[in-house]
């Protein structure tokens, strides 16, 4: 057993989870290096072999994510922190959209992470610890052209995120879900399929969106390095967010949210409350 909190992260060979698995393990953090690839993130581990484990994790296949719980545990004693990063992104508009695509994402955005959740959960109410830390996107909170499904999937991990940290406070488990707008991953290239056939009336939309963000791969403002230190700082606040916006653009995209919200919600108040039935 270990006094030094252990880490199980999702989703390693690129991205916020490489960049995340690298900093908790210089920080002197065991950490479970997951990825469905492990040949892709054992160098992660070199040099930290005391403190690292690696682990083949599909997390769309329940007995990978079941032996996974279970090898870290035996290894560590316990998780302390599961981090569902693994995920992927898909680009077209509803109707251009391949929807057996759309739901291979829901498999690895939505029930891989309900999967792994579910799994690591009686662990961490046997210890009375642990939080659970949900990778989101600020298309959790605003829904773009061009992503629609990938936004249905980042709106769900934000309302299974707030029902979870409901469900678990009195166990002592916390729920942290991780708002980024654009950073410097492969989320818009390599990790992002899109749509095979185009229609024309979606170009000046959703067409002209996936323009912006493909081209803009590489060198988005966010920097994954700066991401993941805020992350695990989060993590060990005293007072953690239930939403940890990360970069700018992302805090900006929610306030403006907000005030659309409440400019809709104000100019129809009456008409909101007048839906009640009358009083008795």
């Amino acid at each position: 057993m270990t006094s030094k909190p252990v880490w199980f992260i999702t989703g390693c060979s690129t991205g916020f989870g490489r960049e995340l698995a690298q900093y908790t393990l210089s920080l002197g953090y065991p950490t479970v290096v997951t990825a469905r690839n492990p040949a892709q993130v054992e160098d992660i581990a070199k040099g930290h072999e005391d403190n690292a484990l690696v682990l083949k994790l599909d997390v769309t296949k329940p007995e990978e994510v079941a032996a996974a719980v279970k090898a870290a545990e035996a290894r560590f004693g316990r998780i302390d922190v599961l981090v569902n990063n693994a995920g992927i992104g898909y680009f077209g508009s509803l109707e251009e959209s391949d929807l057996a695509e759309a739901r291979k994402m829901f498999d690895i955005n939505i029930w891989g992470l309900m999967d792994m959740t579910r799994a690591a959960l009686p662990g961490m109410r046997k210890q009375r610890s642990g939080t659970v830390v949900n990778i989101s996107s600020i298309g959790g909170l605003r829904g773009f052209p061009a992503v629609g499904f990938y936004n249905a999937t980042k709106f769900a991990v934000e309302g299974l995120s707030e029902a979870l940290s409901k469900e678990v406070a009195h166990l002592g488990i916390k729920v942290l879900i991780v708002e980024p707008s654009g950073f410097r991953t492969d989320w818009a290239g390599r990790s992002a399929n899109e749509a095979s056939e185009t229609i024309e009336d979606y170009r000046p939309s959703a067409g002209e969106r996936m323009r912006q963000i493909r081209e803009a791969s590489g060198n988005q403002p966010g920097d994954p390095v700066k991401a993941v230190q805020a992350i695990v700082k989060a993590v060990e606040a005293n007072d953690p967010p239930l939403r940890l916006l990360l970069g700018k653009i992302a805090l900006d995209g929610a306030r403006e949210k907000i005030t659309e919200m409440q400019r809709d919600f104000d100019a129809w108040a009456e008409v909101s409350i007048g839906a009640d039935a009358p009083k008795q």
